[in-house]
């Protein structure tokens, strides 16, 4: 025990010295992109829990691939250098998210399927641009995520999609928090949950992005989630649900990009990994209580 806690403190500390290197300004940039999505993560995972929509999220993320490829596609062959790849994968997450909320207020039996549509059409557009475009492009980046190759101007674009969740988690949570846990008692209070259905999928859209460029398409829903359900365990409300989990959004992010520093292993999957391991000693120890 004392040799783990021993290792941990050297890798921690080995860490916050790379920080101080005027040289290695990509993990300041790192580290400031897991504060502001941590946030996120907590505010819309929460959501996403309490709504049991998962699947969704999945689905969301999965097109996101469409959106990046496309404005790869067009910054290359036809010099559109303002349609960064975060702005069109946050397009795509919208349009989306709009897509699957029209589906199931519609109250779609296939509804199921149309969402599957969208998970895989957005993975084959994507991968369509992206072979298309000019040159090499490693969409495993994308995929599986790498936090370390951001830049100053991705921070700037996440910052201001942080500060779009929060205001929309603050001053619509009451209606948002309806809408999750009893929808038939919402709508007889005389809320539009239509409207916030829909609000509520795009939010989702927008952590999806930030998630992206943390941990990847393939992970994203891990971390979306894996806080949330730890946070959900150990609180009664939404409003604390979101505000355990954001903390453990950070502890994750900061822990994973600790060890993937240390070990050379790539961030995205080691912070996964350490929320997926919190998450299962979470639920040993609730089931030795």
């Amino acid at each position: 025990m004392t040799t783990g806690l021993t290792t941990i403190t050297i890798i921690m500390i080995e860490f916050w010295e790379a920080l101080r290197d005027p040289d290695f300004n990509f993990l300041r940039i790192a580290l400031l992109m897991g504060v502001f999505a941590s946030v996120a993560f907590g505010i819309s995972g929460s959501f996403v829990v309490a709504r049991r929509i998962t699947y969704i999220a999945g689905a969301i993320a999965h097109a996101v691939l469409g959106g990046i490829g496309f404005a790869l596609y067009m910054q290359q062959v036809h010099g559109w250098t303002f349609f960064d790849p975060l702005l069109g994968a946050t397009l795509s997450a919208l349009i989306s998210a709009w897509l699957i909320s029209w589906i199931q207020l519609r109250g779609s039996d296939r509804e199921d399927s149309l969402i599957g549509v969208i998970w895989a059409t957005g993975m084959a557009v994507g991968i369509i641009f992206l072979s298309l475009t000019p040159g090499y492009t490693d969409p495993m980046s994308y995929l599986f995520g790498n936090i370390l190759i951001l830049s100053a101007r991705d921070l700037w674009l996440v910052a201001i999609l942080d500060v779009v969740l929060l205001a929309i988690g603050v001053l619509g949570y009451s209606r948002l928090q309806a809408v999750c846990f009893d929808e038939e008692f919402a709508r007889l209070r005389g809320v539009h949950v239509g409207f916030y259905y829909t609000l509520l999928l795009s939010m989702v859209a927008l952590s999806v992005v930030l998630l992206v460029s943390v941990v990847g398409i393939v992970l994203v829903v891990a971390l979306l989630t894996l806080p949330a359900a730890i946070a959900g365990r150990f609180t009664s409300t939404l409003r604390g649900m979101m505000i355990l989990s954001s903390l453990l959004a950070l502890a994750f992010i900061v822990g994973g990009l600790s060890f993937s520093y240390s070990s050379n292993l790539p961030a995205g999957a080691v912070i996964v990994l350490l929320a997926a391991g919190v998450y299962l000693l979470s639920l040993f120890r609730r089931s030795r209580v």
